[in-house]
């Protein structure tokens, strides 16, 4: 049985500490997931389960924020909902798991999204005070993500300019794609609704109508002024790697019976999907094996897609990923990316999905994938084709 994008939608991305930093995480993932069912004229009662992902599912992401949400939301008790974290890959591998569960013919109707607050719940939350364990210690030297980037930049012999010119066009890319009003479609703008008890908290308003990160006037002149993050010697920083932010995304997936039945319009076939693991210490060059492994099982190459939006984690993750794929730029993250528009950790595998979905189907291309680094060695990869 074969699955369906049946839509997708995601909040703007604030920025930490700007206008969604006063947003309870588990509200705004319930007004996404509201959003979704309103714009698709979905009944909530047909969902046969919610899947959300999430990194630091603790304080307000924790208690089960999937259900939470729903239940915030307005969406009957009847209908489930499961949170679930693989780090940077969380909802995306959500999306995953809910056309598994429709191509399996369990499940006909399911939610996939994802939610974080990385202003009111800081990475890393989830760990709290605790050290690895040393059965890990011992046997690998663990480094940080920006060390790991680092390494990958030194690896494929990327450049700071490279990098940095990467940077500065993703701010580009993501700014002409608002002004030209590409993301406009995709995203909704976050009110707070006290009658409704979802958003804001007392004394003020929240609205948000844009990605909040995206700078349009940034330049390499500008991004070369910025120091390394990681070692004094370094390529890394803050201008070539993903900003720490808050969002939330949903999408809907379903059989073509059931999109029938409902009468609901299918926008993009998941074909397949595809997971691997990699050295833990460089750990985020994953997108290279889960993507040359998603085109193998399908019998694709990296030419037959015209899309592809492979998380901008940092810039020398994507650029590794171009070494390797040979992929011209003009096809990868068309409206930018993390570096410009953010990366709230939870949320951007549907975010991500989001954009792609929309963006197929305004420039009429037939195949697109979806890639993700993730900490700890690992990467989550997608294949859609437009219906």
């Amino acid at each position: 049985m074969d699955a369906f994008v049946l839509g997708s939608v995601r909040t703007p991305v604030g920025k930490r500490g700007g206008s969604l930093a006063n947003t309870r995480p588990d509200e705004l993932l319930a007004l996404t997931l509201r959003e979704l069912v309103t714009r698709t004229g979905t009944d909530p009662a047909a969902v046969d389960d919610v899947l959300v992902g999430c990194v630091n599912a603790v304080e307000e992401q924790g208690r089960n924020v999937g259900r939470l949400a729903v239940l915030e939301a307005g969406f009957p008790v009847s209908v489930p909902a499961v949170t679930m974290n693989r780090m940077c890959g969380s909802s995306q591998q959500a999306v995953n798991f809910a056309a598994q569960a429709v191509m399996s013919g369990q499940q006909s109707l399911v939610i996939a999204a994802g939610v974080e607050s990385m202003s009111r719940i800081p990475l890393g939350s989830d760990a709290g005070d605790s050290t690895p364990s040393p059965a890990l210690t011992e046997r690998y030297e663990f480094v940080n993500q920006g060390m790991a980037a680092e390494m990958i930049a030194e690896h494929w012999r990327i450049s700071r300019r490279e990098m940095d010119e990467f940077s500065v066009e993703s701010h580009h890319r993501a700014a002409r794609a608002w002004s030209e009003g590409r993301y406009a479609e995709e995203c909704f703008p976050v009110v707070s609704d006290a009658a409704a008890g979802l958003l804001g908290r007392p004394g003020g308003d929240v609205r948000l109508a844009q990605d909040e990160g995206v700078r349009a006037g940034t330049s390499i002149e500008k991004v070369s002024a910025l120091a390394p993050a990681f070692k004094p010697d370094g390529r890394v920083h803050a201008g070539n790697s993903s900003q720490i932010s808050d969002g939330a995304a949903a999408v809907l997936i379903g059989s073509a019976e059931t999109a029938e039945r409902l009468g609901l319009r299918p926008r993009a076939r998941v074909v397949a999907t595809h997971v691997v693991g990699v050295d833990p210490i460089m750990m985020l060059h994953g997108v290279i094996d889960a993507t040359t492994g998603l085109l193998a099982r399908t019998g694709l190459k990296a030419d037959d897609v015209g899309l592809y939006e492979i998380n901008e984690a940092f810039a020398s993750v994507v650029l590794a990923w171009e070494r390797e794929l040979k992929v011209p730029l003009d096809r990868v993250n068309v409206n930018g990316g993390a570096i410009a528009i953010g990366h709230p950790t939870g949320c951007s595998g549907a975010r991500l999905m989001t954009t792609l979905v929309h963006e197929m189907a305004r420039r009429d291309v037939r195949y697109g994938v979806q890639a993700m680094c993730i900490g700890h060695g690992m990467a989550t990869a997608t294949l859609l084709e437009r219906v």
